[in-house]
């Protein structure tokens, strides 16, 4: 066998080894369903449910204009309600930690967005037996838009609407998305942007909300000695739905080290880079060659577990765990 075959065959060994070894981690709950889950035929919201059994949580489906989100609650919270009852934490603060379960059709979705799903069932389950009670988690319906719709067709616009009505107007949301590649915090500063050249009491309310939001994402993530943190805009999620239906939200995504510093430098050193980054008009080949490969991955076939990062996982739950406390 020549020098070449020989390092042709150690590759493709080093390459079965990596995929085997990022297998491991599905085999642990709550994950065990996660390969059925990014199936091409997968019955998703059916998967969670039964997921949602198995582990005995506390959950509700809300059905909006046709959209089937699940809230998941704390143990001992009364989800039974009758003539007369206030919806939990009705005029409170409760921590709103959110992830969206649907997907484009024809893309596995495994970072886009199946595996924050999991993480939050794990944070669930976590909080559980840390006995907190100040916590909704939940997986909303409608995230991905076709062509031709808008903000509000997000099925976290009406969703929001729906959350002001039942008294969660000062709910603290955290809306999870991408977050299985990579070891770099994203805080997203996308509504920062957008404020910026709007004047009102409305808009400075919610520039405080969200200032909020992302000070207590920081302090959460110098608590837990997280290194990797970058504040950055990013493409909306359901915090567009969130923010056009009345309630803020604060992103937090996860990016690998090596595509977070060149976005950082690009962000810095190119005036327009955000603008164009909010808007989706990353067109020249100059300023692609700065846009996360990992976002290029979103919305396609090429969206599989084999970019995945397991090894961070348990970051990212401890993370969501802690923004309950």
């Amino acid at each position: 066998m020549t020098l070449r075959l020989i390092h042709l065959e150690l590759k493709r060994l080093r390459d079965f080894m990596e995929i085997t070894a990022n297998l491991e981690w599905a085999k642990k709950s709550p994950y065990e369903r996660f390969f059925d889950f990014i199936a091409m035929d997968a019955d998703r919201f059916g998967i969670l449910l039964e997921q949602l059994e198995k582990y005995n949580l506390n959950s509700l489906v809300v059905t909006i204009n046709g959209n089937r989100h699940i809230f998941i609650f704390p143990n001992g919270v009364n989800l039974k309600l009758t003539a007369g009852d206030k919806f939990p934490f009705r005029g409170k603060k409760p921590v709103i930690l959110a992830a969206h379960y649907d997907r484009v059709p024809g893309s596995p979705g495994a970072n886009d967005n199946s595996v924050a799903v999991f993480l939050l069932l794990k944070a669930a389950l976590y909080l559980n037996e840390l006995g907190k009670n100040n916590w909704i988690i939940i997986f909303t319906d409608k995230e991905e838009l076709k062509r031709g719709e808008k903000i509000k067709d997000q099925g976290s616009f009406s969703l929001t609407k729906k959350l002001v009505l039942l008294g969660l107007v000062n709910a603290q949301i955290f809306n999870f998305d991408a977050c299985g590649s990579g070891n770099t915090f994203v805080f997203s500063n996308t509504v920062d942007y957008l404020l910026r050249k709007k004047i009102g009491f409305k808009y400075m309310q919610t520039g405080k909300t969200i200032a909020y939001l992302k000070n207590k994402a920081l302090i959460t993530a110098n608590y837990l000695n997280l290194k990797n943190v970058l504040l950055a805009p990013v493409p909306f999620s359901d915090d567009a739905g969130f923010l056009r239906g009345g309630i803020p939200a604060q992103t937090i995504t996860m990016l690998p080290t090596d595509e977070a510093k060149p976005f950082a430098f690009q962000l810095l050193n190119q005036f327009d880079f955000a603008e164009q980054i909010i808007l989706n008009k990353v067109k020249d080949a100059k300023d692609k060659r700065f846009y996360p490969q990992t976002w290029r991955y979103l919305n396609s076939p090429y969206d599989t577990y084999l970019h995945l990062t397991p090894e961070y996982f348990e970051k990212i739950v401890r993370f969501a765990v802690e923004l309950c406390r």
